[in-house]
Order: C-alpha cells, then sequence, then structure tokens
C-alpha cells in the first residue's frame, strides 16, 4: 500500500466526481441517450479518460472502505493487544502519552522506503513513546525467514533494533540469508544463540499470532501503523506523523 498513491487517487476522484456529475447531467437532458448501448458505447469510447477516473473514484472508495475496516477492527480489539509481547517487540515507557505500532515486511519496498521517517522518529522519542514493532511477512519464503530470524533477535535485548533498522536500511532487493547473518554479526548478535532461538517452536508461535493479528485487524499489506490508535496505511511521512501525534 502506498500512501502518495492514495493522495494521487484523492485527486482523480474529484476529477472523476466532476465528469461523472457531468455524465448524469447529460444522460438526464438527453444528450448521452442510454437507452441505446451502442451510442452510449460510442459515448464513452470518444471520453476514454472518463474510465481512468471512474476507476480511480472506484479505488479511492475501496481504500476509504478498507481503512474505515481496519479502524473499527482496531478499536473493537484493544490497543492492548498490539503491545503483547507474545506479538511484538515492545519498547518505551509503559504509561508514554503517545504509541506507535508498526506492521512491516522486511522486503517491503515501501516498508524500507518510510524506515528513515520511523528510525529518526524512534531515535527522537523512545524516551517518551511506547513502541511496538510487529512482522507481518507477505512476501514469501525469504520475508518469513526475515521474520522468523528478527523474532529470534528480539531474546538480544536491545541489540534488536539495530538489527531492525539495519535490515530496513538494506538496499538490496531480498533480504536472504547471507544478508541476514551479515547483518546480525554487524549488529552484535551471538550468532549461535540466534541460530537455536530461531528454530524454538515460541519463535513460529510468535510469528503466528502476529500474522493472526493482522488479520483480525483486517490489514492486507504493509506498511501499517497505529499511532495513539489512529490507522494509517501505506507510507508515512514527519507531517504525518505530527499530525496523528497531535492534540
Amino acid at each position: 500500500m502506498e500512501q502518495r498513491w492514495k493522495t494521487v487517487a484523492l485527486g482523480g476522484a474529484v476529477g472523476a466526481a466532476v465528469s461523472l456529475l457531468a455524465v448524469f447531467v447529460a444522460i438526464a437532458t438527453g444528450l448521452v441517450p442510454v437507452a441505446s448501448d451502442a451510442r452510449l458505447h460510442d459515448y464513452m469510447m470518444a471520453h476514454p479518460k472518463l474510465a481512468y477516473q471512474m476507476q480511480a473514484l472506484s479505488d479511492q472508495q475501496d481504500a476509504d472502505a478498507e481503512l474505515t475496516a481496519s479502524q473499527n477492527a482496531v478499536n473493537k480489539l484493544g490497543m492492548r493487544r498490539f503491545f503483547d509481547p507474545a506479538v511484538a517487540y515492545v519498547t518505551g515507557p509503559a504509561k508514554a502519552k503517545n504509541t506507535f505500532v508498526e506492521f512491516f515486511d522486511y522486503n517491503c519496498g515501501h516498508c524500507r522506503n518510510t524506515f528513515p521517517v520511523v528510525q529518526a522518529y524512534y531515535e527522537k522519542h523512545k524516551g517518551d513513546t511506547r513502541f511496538a514493532f510487529i512482522d507481518f511477512p507477505i512476501f514469501g519464503e525469504e520475508s518469513t525467514n526475515a521474520a522468523r530470524t528478527a523474532v529470534a533477535a528480539r531474546l538480544q535485548g536491545d541489540k534488536y533494533v539495530a538489527f531492525h533498522f539495519a535490515l530496513m536500511g538494506e538496499g538490496k532487493a531480498a533480504i536472504d540469508r547471507d544478508i541476514l547473518l551479515q547483518n546480525a554479526q554487524k549488529t552484535g548478535l551471538d550468532i549461535p544463540k540466534l541460530s537455536a532461538d530461531i528454530l524454538q517452536p515460541a519463535t513460529d508461535k510468535t510469528l503466528l499470532a502476529a500474522v493472526r493479528l493482522a488479520h483480525e485487524a483486517k490489514f492486507r499489506g504493509t506498511p501499517v501503523f497505529i499511532i495513539n490508535g489512529k490507522v494509517h496505511e501505506g507510507e508515512i511521512s514527519e507531517d504525518d506523523i505530527a499530525e496523528l501525534t497531535k492534540g
């Protein structure tokens, strides 16, 4: 999911609404004869941009409906579910004023695009904000391997955060086993312990619980953020975070 795409779609939706209104007026005044499928077809063929604008409007309506469904699901689940150490890596003051949750996939391009913003916010607010980082691998076996490794890395304390951001900062097309090992060594993880913890049943249990929670929240892609209880789908900016934490 990409927030920038949604912004463009919103602009297209406005244009589509205006164009559709013109079509409805034309139909009502008889300028577009609906009695003839052929003539209506000819009219639409003569105005091909209408099809794209109608699709943009439909896409935006679908996105709005998905966001509403996710927000309602999150409200019903309650924020405690997202700060459960059984599903998330949780850090920061327990009674912090602001809360920040991210569902991500290490092989998600949009997650990587937004990672500098997330990292900067984390470094600035790790003392006054409650964070929850939750794996939601959706891009196949390599994503699942990366998620299992990261879940195992949680058992080595705050080294997890360095490992997490190191993976997000990779410019490679895919996080494979070699990249996982390189970043584990670079961030000072105990490799024998990490290798053993990856194989523990608790690791799979945590990952399955996280994926189940994402589905319960009706999330369909990554990244997804929940900031102060408000759902934000797609890439996020500093301005977005400021708006979500305002008040």
